[in-house]
């Protein structure tokens, strides 16, 4: 499994405030850490006694030694933090780690819920840069993903949203180059010269992503309902759906139903998350607080499984 908050993958090039896991390929102890943590004491900040988040990383596959070095490297970049009692030391997350995180965490939980209707106009950004600034062409590209935008052409990126405060300041802050932002609706024009902007993404290569997640999850609804998931099952499966559901936002930014093909799955598949992540909080909720007791005598009230509108409403609080 990987952090379904992985920061430099929702929030990249963000000033070093805090320096949270670089995400690869794989599972690896950083991430599943931060999720570990975050999934259960975003909301309180949490003291967690060392030896419990070990434990529930050993549950997920991950070495002692592993899981020990994973605890440190985050403690040295600024996402956790340390409190010793005697030879016995807790962690909890950082105030700046639980900002973002809780950015981050709103953003997968608003996904698919716009109800507005589409204006009909594109923000296209079109940019310039010299031939030995690939690199930064290569941020810049990498920027425009996560804000929503695909490739119409090569430097001509195109977002069927309009441009708020955010999109306008990180564009400014990433590029060196010359750029040009503007509005505009389309016109058609006949095949094959007329491209709609819309195929700046690949719908069918979308949808069979959704199809593979509703396939995967919906015939477990029966038994997450009926409460027959408990335990680590919970934690695993809650943190493995999360994990899926998160990338929803970048590969489909909300694109306008009115231009989607019939019965876009989007909204299914948001159907499908939030009754297996909020169905599993509780039993998840009670496995981590057992396991905790195990290493702590201290109350475990504040150790708490968010929903999917909680994580919604905290990056309003924000």
């Amino acid at each position: 499994m990987v952090s379904p908050y992985d920061i430099e993958e929702i929030f990249p090039n963000d000033p070093v405030s805090v320096r949270l896991p670089r995400r690869q390929p794989g599972s690896t102890a950083q991430s599943l850490a931060v999720t570990l943590v975050a999934d259960y004491t975003l909301r309180t900040r949490a003291w967690l006694p060392s030896a419990s988040v070990v434990a529930l990383l050993e549950e997920a596959g991950i070495g002692n030694g592993a899981a020990r070095t994973a605890i440190s490297r985050l403690s040295r970049s600024r996402i956790l933090e340390s409190a010793r009692d005697g030879r016995y030391s807790s962690y909890r997350l950082t105030t700046a780690a639980a900002t973002d995180l809780s950015a981050g965490g709103a953003w997968i939980a608003r996904f698919g819920t716009r109800t507005e209707p589409w204006d009909g106009y594109w923000t296209l950004v079109s940019f310039s840069f010299p031939q030995d600034e690939r690199g930064r062409r290569r941020v810049l590209r990498g920027e425009l993903r996560w804000l929503g935008f695909a490739p119409l052409y090569d430097a001509l990126w195109v977002s069927p949203d309009a441009p708020n405060p955010v999109v306008k300041q990180r564009l400014t802050t990433t590029s060196t180059g010359t750029m040009t932002m503007f509005r505009a609706r389309q016109v058609d024009l006949a095949p094959p010269a007329g491209r709609n902007p819309i195929d700046a993404w690949d719908l069918a290569a979308i949808a069979t992503r959704y199809d593979t997640f509703i396939r995967h999850w919906e015939p477990r609804l029966p038994h997450i309902l009926a409460g027959q998931v408990s335990g680590a099952a919970a934690v695993h499966a809650r943190t493995e759906v999360m994990d899926a559901y998160r990338r929803f936002p970048l590969i489909d930014p909300e694109l306008p139903i009115e231009l989607m093909p019939a019965d876009w799955p989007r909204a299914r598949a948001r159907k499908v998350f939030v009754t297996v992540y909020d169905g599993l909080a509780a039993p998840a909720q009670d496995h981590v607080r057992a396991l905790v007791t195990r290493f702590s005598d201290a109350p475990c009230d504040e150790i708490r499984a968010h929903s999917t509108a909680e994580m919604a409403d905290a990056g309003e609080a924000s």
